[in-house]
């Protein structure tokens, strides 16, 4: 499991963009990415960092380092879902997001379950759901097409769930998933396309930066 040691609004202020690591905080004026004085790259050298032209190599590091942080991955985790997405037919960089977005704690966290896929990662370990009736807490399970994900019952009480379950109540999951807020399931309906997966991302520079 990659834990983020150092303050996550210096991972999007290095980004240049929100990579939604905090939960619902990201969507207020709070996010150091709506502060002006803050839109700069961290460090005393942030002014610097903004004049000097990136190489072709940096924009490539760049695209790696934000889709890794977005899912909060190891370098070594990141790099076996390349080797993966390589192997696989299909466009690697749109293999690569799917592998990515259908892990279980992604599909709790797009399902409203949790505000940001920290705490989705957390409430997995903690064995809060099912896959197909069976608790699991592996965060990175990989789901498939048909799949249900529940709420277990035993955890439909606390106060964490309560919020959740007001937060599901104004959110609509992604297309490629569905939800049944009366009985506490979702279901992966199927593998998300490129235009379904919300990453704002250039998939094709981190391919480059592992084929280069």
């Amino acid at each position: 499991m990659s834990v983020i040691w150092e303050s996550k609004c210096r991972y999007c202020r290095r980004a240049g963009q929100k990579l939604f690591l905090k939960g619902d905080r990201c969507h207020t004026r709070k996010c150091a990415i709506e502060k002006e004085a803050r839109k700069k790259p961290p460090g005393q050298h942030g002014e610097t960092a903004l004049r000097k032209k990136v190489t072709e190599f940096g924009e490539q590091l760049l695209e790696k380092q934000k889709l890794k942080r977005m899912y909060q991955l190891r370098e070594s985790q990141f790099s076996a879902y390349m080797d993966e997405a390589v192997k696989a037919r299909g466009v690697t960089g749109e293999t690569l997001l799917q592998l990515l977005e259908m892990r279980l704690d992604n599909a709790v966290f797009r399902l409203g379950w949790a505000p940001s896929r920290g705490m989705a990662r957390q409430l997995v370990g903690h064995r809060f759901f099912t896959v197909n009736g069976s608790r699991v807490n592996v965060p990175s399970y990989q789901l498939r097409p048909g799949d249900v994900v529940a709420l277990h019952p035993s955890k439909r009480e606390g106060s964490l769930i309560k919020d959740s379950i007001q937060r599901v109540a104004v959110t609509s999951p992604p297309v490629w998933l569905s939800l049944d807020t009366t009985s506490f399931e979702g279901k992966v309906l199927r593998a998300p396309a490129r235009s379904e997966i919300s990453a704002d991302v250039n998939e094709q520079l981190i391919v480059e930066f592992y084929t280069r």
